[in-house]
């Protein structure tokens, strides 16, 4: 019988929940520039250039080549972005700043609007920049993955994915820095996410950490904040990025489903435990104690506070309604004994198992034939 590991072993602490363990890691150096990853693995190339012997991928491909866009023509960049604006509007969807927290002898007790209007200019700064970030991971690993995949149609379609990437990084900085008021270093969580992905040798690692948890993530979330948002110009950019994103998760998903029926239980485990971590980590970013640490507070105190927020929780668990499905298909919920699923339950969010899973649904996503950003 495979022995798992413990939730100390893969990340760090017994308790997922305990928070001064989360808050304790921390931006060692958030003015640093350039940030270097040691990473050793194999360069492959391959001889048999067969296009077409994965249709799935190929089909993927063929697809990729007809849905690009360009971030700096096809947006309407001339846009007026009133950020304040957009922050009450999106608080008003859940009764107005700071509803559903008990705010009695707490830090927020004698805030005003004002405070509360700014805590959402800070988050919303906090959480495009966090995107940034991760579409840069993005587009670093699936350079890797152009490079070390064994197969020629993976390859292809890898190669359409670093324009997507290199395309996303660029409308998110471009939108950080001129309709919105300032940007976040990358947040430790997302970055020891990123480096334990990038220092993995294994190609399929790649895929696992980026394509299917990273990426399954952002689409959720992209999803979410494309149906809360006012802002014309944020709804059309999050649409057309959600137009890649579900073909990235799709490429991951039909990528490993047949590669990972051939791994031993040994070599399941680490995938398990792998997913489990990367899950946690992500999760643990979204505490945004950047932004409280910026606003001058407690940071453990208000952390605790804004946890009882009703629309956080659902924020929070609608975050894995890509994962869980997607490492089900995978066939990583339930191999060995059903640890993964355990896991995932322990986590809250077992529940999303039998939601669609990107390899399938990734037309959903894809922009109609002529499609404008404004139709879309």
């Amino acid at each position: 019988m495979t022995t798992m590991s413990s939730n100390e072993e893969i990340i760090g602490r017994a308790d997922l929940n305990d928070l001064e363990a989360i808050l304790a890691v921390t931006n060692t150096d958030p003015d640093a520039v350039v940030h270097h990853v040691e990473a050793h693995y194999d360069t492959i190339f391959t001889w048999d250039y067969e296009k077409g012997a994965r249709p799935k991928l190929n089909r993927l491909y063929e697809k990729a080549k007809t849905a690009q866009w360009n971030g700096e023509t096809d947006l309407p960049w001339d846009t007026d972005v009133d950020q304040e604006a957009i922050v009450v509007a999106n608080s008003m969807q859940f009764g107005g700043p700071g509803a559903g927290i008990d705010v009695t002898g707490t830090p927020f007790e004698k805030w005003t609007d004002k405070e509360w209007i700014q805590v959402g200019i800070e988050s919303q700064n906090w959480t495009l920049s966090q995107f940034m970030h991760g579409e840069q991971g993005a587009l670093i690993c699936t350079a890797r993955i152009v490079e070390n995949v064994p197969w020629i149609d993976a390859k292809y379609y890898a190669a359409t994915q670093v324009m997507d990437e290199a395309r996303h990084v660029e409308v998110f900085a471009k939108y950080l820095d001129t309709k919105l008021s300032g940007h976040y270093p990358i947040n430790a969580h997302l970055q020891l996410l990123l480096d334990d992905i990038i220092k993995d040798s294994r190609w399929d690692m790649t895929y696992l950490g980026m394509q299917i948890m990273v990426e399954g993530l952002a689409l959720a979330a992209f999803g979410f904040i494309h149906q809360m948002t006012t802002e014309p110009l944020l709804k059309q950019l999050l649409r057309y990025v959600m137009s890649d994103e579900a073909r990235h998760v799709a490429f991951g998903v039909l990528s490993l489903q047949d590669y990972y029926q051939e791994l031993s239980t040994a070599e399941l485990k680490e995938r398990q435990e792998f997913a489990f971590e990367a899950a946690v980590r992500m999760r643990d970013r979204f505490l945004q104690q950047e932004v409280w640490d910026r606003m001058g507070l407690p940071v453990k105190e208000v952390v605790s506070l804004v946890a009882q927020a009703p629309e956080r929780a659902v924020f929070q668990q609608m975050l894995f309604s890509k994962i869980v499905p997607n490492c089900k298909k995978l066939g990583l919920l339930d191999a060995g004994d059903g640890w993964l699923r355990k896991k995932f339950g322990e986590l809250g969010v077992i529940q999303f198992e039998d939601w669609a899973d990107t390899g399938e649904e990734y037309d959903m996503f894809a922009l109609a034939n002529g499609e404008t950003p404004s139709a879309a």
